[in-house]
């Protein structure tokens, strides 16, 4: 079974070089990273703690910590390494530098090609170097099958080493996993459980409409139940605008976070559900983030 999800408790402001506040780790303090959009999809900006009600498992949650600020992530690039993105890469590789671009100058990456296998493609863990990743992204082998739970699994696992208090997967694919070892059920229960929010693109072609429809789903469910977005271009051209449409979502993300009213640590899922209240004047206003989470498991419980 994947491991309990590491949650956060609030600390006060720390002023630092690269980040205007900290949140110290917590088994107790559940985090909601959350993006509201108004009725034209643009980004709204201007919410209140009172604009936002949070529900867990249909409960009502008091909120102990409202915050929304630029604030630096650990991020990780996943490509899609495999035979049918060889035409691609250069495409794709100059998308997921401009997602770095337009993000935090202080976020710390790392980029993991996957194939039938999955391998960091960094001498070290984390970099903001353009260049260091620019050098990584273009170590391009294209070839075999397509193994992209088990790639995903590592590098929600590698996410953990990072510094950051925000974490965020970028995944680049062209196909359906042919090769994982790991089930699609089992992944999807160890992104609920790692706090990392997933963006995904995915490149499929129209000559296996099935295979296309089921790796559609697969993208949808694992980012919807994290809180991010999957996109679909027609043209691997179409990309990079993506790539930057998806940086600016995560750079204009409220935070809330909560202490749940259910304080049994019995490792069960706990559906959440947030709300906003459109200040007066406002149109309806919709609001994304991740469906639940995994309680803390008591130490040495079954």
């Amino acid at each position: 079974m994947p491991p309990p999800p590491q949650q956060v408790q609030q600390k006060p402001p720390e002023k630092s070089g690269d980040q205007g506040y900290r949140i110290r780790r917590d088994v107790d303090l559940v985090v909601l990273h959350a993006t509201v959009l108004d009725d034209k999809g643009d980004f709204v900006s201007d919410l209140k703690l009172d604009n936002f009600r949070v529900y867990e498992d249909k409960v009502e949650q008091k909120l102990s910590l409202f915050k929304r600020e630029d604030i630096p992530v650990t991020m990780g690039l996943v490509i899609d390494n495999s035979g049918s993105m060889r035409t691609k890469r250069s495409r794709v590789n100059a998308a997921a530098l401009t997602f770095v671009k337009t993000s935090n100058s202080q976020d710390e990456v790392f980029v993991v090609n996957f194939n039938d296998e999955y391998y960091l493609d960094l001498d070290k863990d984390f970099t903001n170097d353009q260049k260091e990743l620019r050098e990584a992204l273009d170590r391009v082998d294209s070839r075999g099958s397509t193994a992209f739970y088990d790639a995903l699994i590592g590098s929600l696992d590698h996410l953990k080493k990072g510094t950051r208090d925000k974490k965020v997967l970028l995944v680049i694919t062209d196909g359906e996993d042919n090769a994982s070892r790991k089930t699609f059920e089992y992944t999807v229960q160890a992104a609920q459980q790692s706090d990392a929010v997933i963006y995904a693109v995915g490149l499929f072609a129209d000559d296996d409409k099935k295979e296309a429809r089921h790796a559609t789903r697969v993208l949808k469910s694992l980012t919807e139940a994290t809180g991010g977005l999957a996109y679909f271009p027609k043209e691997v051209s179409e990309v990079e605008a993506i790539c930057t449409k998806m940086a600016h979502d995560i750079r204009n993300q409220y935070l809330l976070a909560y202490y749940p009213t259910n304080t049994r640590r019995d490792g069960s899922f706990r559906s959440v559900q947030v709300q906003v209240i459109p200040p007066r004047g406002r149109s309806k206003l919709f609001v994304r983030t991740r469906t639940g989470y995994y309680a803390q498991r008591e130490s040495g419980a079954q």
